[in-house]
């Protein structure tokens, strides 16, 4: 039956209202922007992480009802004994056996390596990142990158993330550190790397988020669009506890200063993905900030492509979604919702990584 104009001049004037103010929104979007999703799962399940031990991988994939698209793990750049230094130092293979193993599964890894060496310290002398430009460790980046070569699959590398704080040896204001010199071995390592053969390495850059607004002095560690395959940022809502006394920050509140200076200035057109995300707090506000997290997502940050929880304890913190059944409901209705994209990426061969579609 055909409508009155005056009647389909209501509706279209109803819609566009409901659309200004989000309503209906998020599925419309959402149906047109797939995402990965992953996590970096801890001991607490099994004993072992993944994926040394992927049936860490299942309990969690079954609480969730859904595969990951992207499973995180971590190495250092050597492993030592106290203090850390050269001649008490194994230097770290590139892990082949455990990309392989995520690869079967049909996820995609995403290896964060750091310059750095276990024990973590801020202060490691014999790790600064004027020794990555003195050409100290060369030999050692060489190897991991020719077996990342030989390996030959896509894989994400989150090389010395959050460098924009103070926590970690490669961070800029310990160690000796200073961010010239962040944005100079970033692009002498992809040098390597590329030199190498490794190009299956999708470079991921991931500063800590800086929800103050104090988001000028990122664009000080970007190494330039050449050496950048896609963007990241870690953000955690520590709320209020003994550990890390700070307030109750809401998704929206994290992310959106550091988001808005990485996609509009420093690096427009490049996909992002969350690296490190997760909220600690008393149930029901964890499991409303999750919820609220995948709506955010959705609706307003048309630039992230993939997400990766942080499924660990960290100083008694509770990260982990099992710590909490609301919240695991929540990243389950959250993950069902939204395009969020299962573990079907064992035949992938694509390089640099493209956004999920």
């Amino acid at each position: 039956m055909r409508r009155p104009i005056r009647e389909i001049t209501l509706i279209a004037a109803l819609v566009a209202c409901l659309a200004a103010l989000g309503v209906g929104s998020a599925s419309a979007e959402s149906s047109h922007r797939p995402m990965y999703w992953g996590a970096w799962i801890g001991t607490q399940i099994t004993g072992e992480e993944p994926p040394w031990d992927m049936g860490a991988v299942s309990s969690f994939e079954a609480s969730l009802g859904k595969g990951l698209s992207v499973l995180e793990f971590s190495t250092p750049l050597a492993q030592c004994t106290e203090p850390a230094n050269g001649a008490t130092c194994r230097f770290s293979a590139f892990p082949t056996e455990a990309m392989q193993t995520v690869r079967n599964y049909g996820a995609i890894p995403f290896l964060s390596w750091s310059s750095g060496a276990t024990p973590e310290s801020t202060e490691e002398p014999e790790f600064q990142l004027s020794d990555l430009l003195s050409h100290r460790y060369d030999r050692h980046i060489r190897a991991f990158a020719k077996a990342a070569a030989a390996w030959g699959h896509p894989f994400f590398l989150r090389f010395d993330w959050e460098m924009n704080g103070n926590w970690f040896p490669w961070g800029a204001g310990v160690n000796g550190n200073r961010p010239a010199e962040f944005v100079q071995a970033w692009r002498r390592v992809h040098r390597i790397f590329t030199a190498a053969g490794a190009t299956n390495a999708t470079w991921v850059w991931c500063p800590y988020v800086r929800p103050q607004g104090k988001t000028g002095s990122i664009a000080r560690y970007y190494p330039g669009k050449k050496y950048v395959d896609w963007t990241c940022l870690d953000a955690y809502n520590f709320a209020r506890n003994s550990a890390n006394p700070r307030p109750w920050q809401s998704f929206e509140q994290l992310l959106r200063p550091s988001y808005e200076a990485v996609t509009e200035k420093i690096a427009p057109g490049k996909p992002m993905i969350l690296g490190e995300l997760a909220s600690n707090g008393p149930s029901p506000r964890k499991a409303r900030w999750i919820g609220q997290m995948f709506n955010s997502i959705a609706r307003h940050y048309p630039a992230i492509a993939g997400l990766v929880w942080f499924d660990k304890y960290d100083r008694d913190l509770r990260w982990p979604l099992e710590s909490d059944p609301a919240s695991a409901r929540a990243f389950r209705t959250g993950l069902h919702r939204y395009p969020f994209v299962g573990n079907g990426f064992s035949q992938l061969d694509a390089s640099p990584i493209p956004a999920p579609r």
